[in-house]
């Protein structure tokens, strides 16, 4: 019976790492013990050297299940979490940015996906962040969720088991961005999975702690730099071209080449003449073709060749007219083409 009543209900701490902000952050932390507090045990609120103000705040919080450590130098989201995981003992430790807003217990949710897949290391909620998705495309894995290749920091129940096993957030990425992905990248290789949780529901700001000036700019420059140096491959992104079909009738070679692509941290766009049932994980994408998408996407990217269209795939069953045009469009732009 003890060990059944563990399982349901595994240890669970609360990591926000804050970095000023006050207002924000005392919604935040308001907001975990409103709709968590009865499903955590602590609250470890780790302070990364921030204004007077801020710090103020945080020394009067009265919550009984917070713990608030001051850094005397200012070090980054990653090893700012990686020293309040370290003084966790839970079992699970939800990382949350001091910009989210907890608006329900979705942890009952995010659990029973771990306790379900064993191979799963990490869970999402979802939220704002994935409004531009439809998530009812999406295949569910065993414990009801997305399949997912990319870390998304902002909010994340992880096994803290696994985050100290694979050595947590990589400090080469100093203040901030990309450690997010670049720990999920090792989480992949290690044999992990990553998920979402599609009925679960987070608000995220998004900027909170910089903004979006020239700081977060030269920052978010510099990480992304760090990581497509360190995963080439995750620059990969493939047009896929076909007709009317499902992904239940591709080859077995080509479900094999999209899956490598994933979890390289690659992307596709799957473009068809009409909407597709379903989707395999979050990084394939799905439109049907009009003029203005094609103009769209061959420029999307122009400033950014992380999100530049690196080769086209044509399956056998896209018409004759799709097979000509992509692959002229390809020579035009320089764009490998693949029959697959």
């Amino acid at each position: 019976m003890t060990a059944m009543h563990e399982l349901i209900t595994p240890s669970i701490d609360v990591v926000i790492p804050v970095y000023n902000a006050p207002v924000l952050t005392k919604h935040c932390i308001d907001s975990v013990i409103t709709h968590l507090g009865k499903s955590i045990q602590k609250i470890i609120i780790q302070d990364d050297a921030s204004d007077t103000k801020t710090r103020n705040m945080l020394d009067d919080l009265h919550y009984e299940s917070t713990q608030v450590y001051h850094a005397k130098e200012n070090n980054g989201f990653g090893k700012s979490v990686n020293e309040a995981i370290g003084r966790s003992e839970a079992s699970y430790v939800l990382v949350l940015n001091s910009d989210t807003i907890v608006r329900e217990n979705f942890l009952p949710s995010l659990c029973l996906a771990l306790e379900t897949d064993p191979q799963l290391a990490v869970i999402i909620p979802s939220g704002n962040h994935y409004s531009a998705f439809n998530l009812d495309q999406y295949a569910r894995q065993t414990g009801n969720y997305i399949l997912t290749h990319r870390l998304t920091g902002y909010a994340f129940l992880i096994r803290r088991s696994v985050f100290q096993e694979i050595g947590g957030f990589d400090s080469v990425f100093g203040r901030g961005y990309y450690e997010d992905i670049d720990l999920g990248r090792r989480l992949n290789q290690s044999g992990w999975r990553i998920g979402v949780s599609p009925n679960s529901y987070i608000y995220h700001k998004g900027g909170g702690s910089f903004g979006r000036n020239l700081t977060y700019l030269a920052l978010k420059k510099r990480s992304r730099d760090s990581y497509f140096s360190r995963y080439p491959q995750a620059k990969k992104n493939i047009l896929l071209i076909s007709g009317n079909c499902q992904i239940t009738d591709f080859p077995v070679n080509v479900i094999a080449a999209i899956k490598n692509i994933f979890e390289e941290g690659g992307g596709i766009c799957w473009f068809t003449p009409r909407p597709t049932p379903q989707l395999y994980c979050i990084h394939m994408t799905h439109t049907s073709m009009t003029l203005d998408l094609l103009i769209r996407l061959f420029l999307f990217g122009l400033f950014r060749k992380d999100k530049l269209i690196s080769e086209i795939w044509i399956l056998p069953n896209a018409s004759y007219l799709k097979r000509t045009m992509f692959s002229f469009l390809g020579r035009l732009r320089g764009i490998k083409v693949s029959p697959v």
